[in-house]
């Protein structure tokens, strides 16, 4: 193999497959990244056998062939070349060493054979679907703070992607819980998606999937069978096993006769949530509500710390009612609302409360109370 690649080029395919290689593992192949020619590219790839990432780059290629050198160590130096300076790769079988030059620079790195680099994209996709990036990345924002990292409970240990029902409307729908909150975010189907198969996605493949999407403005296309699901964005393709287990039965714990209706500004509660548990335990980290007509009073007391109390104003007609909640979910949970307004639809002291989002109507947030 030899070929001569642009230096920000190779940088951002590296980029991009990378950052799912382990930095430490008892299989040597997967420290590395797998180098294939094809036409005028260099196709790259790297896998944790749980996640794959696949990328590809423009090259002048003089002799196809391929290798798999460590990723993070070519990722490392081709970091700190200059920029826009011209890189040649050139492998030696006999050696099995891969020879990088860039200007004055040479470095001879070790190599594994290609064909013991693991394939994980194998199989066929049931369902195949398109997303605009920007609403594949709003459903994971809404939703993946959400994610369970208890893992006992591993099948909560993703996001719940499944097509799903508003009135009569199709929808496609990300739901996540950790036992203490629920998040659920939902847009109109998009053609291809129904009747697919209920997927959890592993909570690394949504953080991976998010860092892959962040700055994208690209379409995202889709695979989904019931072992694996495919991420295609322009060139990169992700590829990942799927949480094998069952997502329990969330509509049972979203409240359908909350009738208390609390709202706030929403700025207003985040700051003074922020403030009164500043002196809140660390293990607790409760704060209390007191909602009375026109009025919301927040609370925090430590016994090893002092206590704290502010008041913001509301609107609420109901009786009186004092509840608490884990200061962390609530901030948590106000951060990702879009309306300046949160609404709140309580029902007691020791029952779920529903958070609603007037700026997203497929958006809601369950929260369950501590005592305080």
């Amino acid at each position: 193999m030899q070929l001569v690649i642009e230096r920000g080029e190779l940088l951002r395919a590296l980029g991009h497959v990378t950052s799912v290689v382990e930095r430490r593992t008892t299989i040597p192949i997967l420290s590395n990244v797998l180098l294939k020619t094809s036409e005028r590219a260099l196709q790259f790839k790297a896998t944790d056998l749980e996640r794959e990432v696949s990328d590809a780059a423009p090259a002048d290629i003089s002799q196809p062939g391929a290798v798999t050198v460590p990723a993070h160590m070519l990722h490392d130096i081709v970091r700190k070349l200059p920029d826009g300076a011209q890189v040649e790769l050139k492998r030696d079988p006999e050696k099995e060493r891969l020879t990088l030059r860039s200007g004055q620079s040479r470095f001879q790195l070790q190599t594994l054979a290609p064909e013991d680099f693991p394939d994980l994209a194998a199989g066929e996709f049931g369902h195949t679907f398109a997303l605009a990036a920007e609403d594949l990345k709003r459903l994971i924002d809404k939703t993946r703070f959400a994610i369970s990292t208890e893992e006992t409970r591993y099948y909560l240990n993703g996001i719940y992607l499944h097509a799903a029902q508003r009135g009569k409307e199709q929808t496609l729908r990300a739901v996540a819980t950790d036992g203490h909150r629920l998040a659920q975010a939902e847009l109109p189907a998009p053609k291809g998606s129904s009747g697919m198969p209920g997927i959890i996605l592993p909570r690394k493949t949504v953080h991976e999937l998010h860092r892959l999407i962040e700055d994208s403005g690209d379409t995202v296309s889709i695979g989904v069978s019931p072992a694996k699901a495919r991420f295609e964005i322009g060139t990169i393709t992700l590829t990942s096993k799927l949480i094998d287990g069952t997502f329990p039965d969330y509509g049972r714990v979203i409240p359908k006769a909350n009738d208390k209706k609390l709202k706030v500004s929403n700025a207003e509660f985040v700051s003074a949530v922020d403030r009164v548990s500043t002196i809140a335990s660390e293990r607790g980290r409760a704060v209390k509500l007191n909602i009375s007509a026109d009025k919301l009073v927040l609370s925090v007391n430590n016994p090893e710390g002092g206590s704290a109390t502010e008041e913001i104003s509301a609107e609420y007609d109901s009786t009186p009612l004092e509840i608490g909640f884990n200061a962390r979910y609530l901030l948590d949970i106000a951060g990702q609302l879009e309306s300046e307004t949160a609404q709140f639809q309580l029902a007691d002291p020791g029952s779920p409360t529903m958070v609603k989002d007037d700026g997203d109507e497929g958006a809601l947030y369950v929260l369950m109370p501590m005592r305080v």
